[in-house]
């Protein structure tokens, strides 16, 4: 198998992790949390990831803190399995290493989100999808691996959703282009565009 090694590694580990990782928790938990964008800085981000590596550099133990520390404090709510942001350390003393176990071994299953409606202000409602904070983890942490890499192949004039990025920044630009003399701005917006997606045709790859 090809995470053999890596999973005999965990599985040697996984006792002593649970406590040491829950430890690293509570110590570091009031500490300022870091910047997705930043966290692998000082030369581990240096476009060049072994695609090998990657399950190992998201089940790295200071990924995982580093994943847990931006789910706390994005506090947020429960999903459908009903357990709260601070009810997962002790799911995570007791259970880190099956569930980096679950992942290498490719039987990890997300849950499926609780649906959320939140009213407009111009009427009907927003459909919001809220996973488990489990799922909330483990998405974070392959965020935090995978969006250095990826980051540099986007447009500098993409606003949306980047780090260090926002709408204010996406005006000023818009204002630049006033005074170079464009005049047409064009607003195309995709309504409902996840409502609608056939997620039955997305490819999965499995380790």
């Amino acid at each position: 198998m090809k995470n053999s090694r890596e999973m005999q590694k965990l599985q040697k580990t996984s006792y002593k992790e649970d406590w040491s990782w829950q430890l690293g928790v509570e110590l570091q938990g009031t500490m300022g949390v870091h910047s997705v964008s930043t966290a692998f800085e000082g030369g581990r981000d240096d476009g060049k990831f072994n695609v090998d590596r990657l399950l190992e550099e998201i089940l790295d133990s200071n990924n995982l803190k580093l994943a847990f520390k931006r789910v706390k404090a994005n506090k947020g709510s429960h999903g459908v399995d009903g357990m709260k942001v601070d009810e997962l350390p002790q799911f995570l003393k007791q259970n880190v290493g099956t569930l980096k176990n679950s992942i290498l071994e490719g039987t990890y299953r997300p849950k499926p989100v609780r649906r959320v409606e939140i009213p407009k202000p111009d009427g009907g409602v927003r459909l919001l999808g809220i996973p488990t904070v489990i799922d909330r983890m483990v998405q974070q942490a392959i965020a935090q691996i995978l969006r250095p890499i990826f980051e540099k192949t986007f447009s500098d004039n993409s606003y949306g959703f980047r780090p260090q990025k926002d709408a204010k920044q996406a005006i000023v630009k818009a204002k630049e282009y006033m005074e170079q003399g464009y005049k047409w701005v064009v607003d195309i917006d995709l309504a409902k565009y996840f409502d609608t997606v056939n997620y039955d045709k997305r490819s999965i790859h499995r380790y």
